[in-house]
């Protein structure tokens, strides 16, 4: 789960990471008193979406005056950005943040993430701040540094050393960085986050250390643990059919493609979208119905599938072991029963109960293609999308 920056900030802000003052604004009215409590005489004006790339899109602007807030706030709210990140669509703009002007000396990109690899959380520090650090890392790996932090131990004050050398922060800066590191790691493991990006992190004209922006996101498996967290959610943000899948417990991920895909299995899952580019085509989505699929949420995982306009064909692909491939069948059946069937559907079925689920489809009457196994099924689908096209 993704938060805007102005509650990511909110959340560093309470273990004691140093933030600019900042207030959200969702009208322009709102804008204009936030400048005003603020105080100026500089001011910047964000435009909050779950999207990096703002500032290059126009959403991120330095102004001077209350006038220029009001303007910008107008300007911006209701707007849509397209950036990087956000696809040819775009995402709607409908809050903001009003943040203080920072007199800006250097700037610096710090972030903690899961590492798989190690099982630790790690930090990745550059002195490329404000660039994307895949950029960074595909021009100039030699400037970023990473390392992981030992859970036995904790956050040392030799891990924010080694980064501060790494950085070239002096004696005082040093001293600030193990301060705001362990801070940072401290809300990392607290709040379950599975990533925290801090770019740019910038030392001040004044010698301060800041983290000048934040973008935070959660570990959905812990967000039990975290109503706090759950509570700043903005459904906005997300895509529809991602939102109707988290209320089945389904592993649902919008994809750009045209075939839909439903599967047991996360690996099975990544081997049906390979072998659909391998034939020509393209997967319209991730769709892991995961081992203890009961009927209902096979009906809803089909129904969302089926509420892409996009798609134009559709594999179902079940290898069942946990997952009974009759509780599939019966899914099917009663979802296509009920939506209607408007595109070619394959399906594939082996494990644990197959004859039966075979038996179910066979007949329901369904116009459903049956595939003897995942390349069989992969073909016929691309098929039938290509003459049905």
């Amino acid at each position: 789960m993704n938060i805007h920056e102005y509650q990511a900030k909110a959340v560093l802000r309470e273990f004691g990471v140093p933030v600019p003052r900042g207030m959200a604004a969702f009208s322009v009215e709102e804008a204009e008193k936030a400048a005003r409590d603020l105080g100026g005489p500089v001011w910047v004006v964000k435009a909050q979406i779950h999207a990096g790339g703002r500032g290059k899109a126009g959403g991120v602007k330095v102004v001077k005056s209350i006038e220029e807030v009001k303007r910008e706030a107008a300007r911006l709210l209701g707007s849509t950005l397209v950036t990087h990140q956000t696809g040819p669509h775009g995402k709607q703009v409908r809050r903001l943040y009003i943040e203080e002007g920072s007199q800006i000396e250097r700037e610096y990109y710090l972030s903690a993430l899961i590492d798989r690899a190690t099982s630790r959380v790690a930090f990745v520090a550059s002195t490329e701040g404000g660039m994307e650090i895949e950029e960074v890392a595909r021009t100039s790996p030699e400037k970023i540094l990473s390392f992981s932090v030992d859970p036995a131990t904790g956050f040392m004050a030799h891990y924010a050393r080694h980064a501060a050398r790494a950085l070239g922060f002096g004696r005082d800066l040093v001293k600030q960085a193990e301060s705001v590191l362990p801070k940072l790691y401290a809300a990392f493991l607290a709040k379950d986050m599975s990533l925290l990006e801090v770019n740019p992190l910038v030392v001040t004209k004044a010698g301060a250390l800041v983290c000048l922006d934040a973008k935070v996101a959660f570990d959905d498996n812990a967000l039990y643990r975290h109503p706090d967290i759950v509570a700043l959610r903005d459904l906005h943000e997300e895509d529809e059919k991602e939102i109707e899948a988290s209320r089945y417990d389904l592993n649902y991920v919008a994809l750009d493609g045209t075939i839909g895909c439903m599967v047991n299995g996360a690996g099975l899952a990544m081997a049906t979208m390979d072998i659909i580019k391998l034939y020509g085509e393209t997967p319209a989505n991730f769709l892991d119905v995961g081992g203890g699929a009961t009927k209902e949420k096979v009906t809803a995982a089909f129904k969302i599938i089926t509420s892409d306009r996009s798609v134009r064909g559709i594999l179902v692909n079940i290898f069942g072991g946990i997952m009974r491939c009759d509780i599939i069948a019966e899914g099917v059946v009663a979802a296509v029963k009920e939506v209607g069937l408007r595109v070619p559907l394959v399906v594939r079925l082996e494990g644990t109960n197959v004859d039966l689920g075979k038996e179910i489809i066979g007949k329901s009457n369904l116009n459903v293609t049956p595939a003897d196994d995942l390349d069989d099924a992969a073909q016929k689908i691309v098929k039938a999308v290509r003459e049905a096209a």
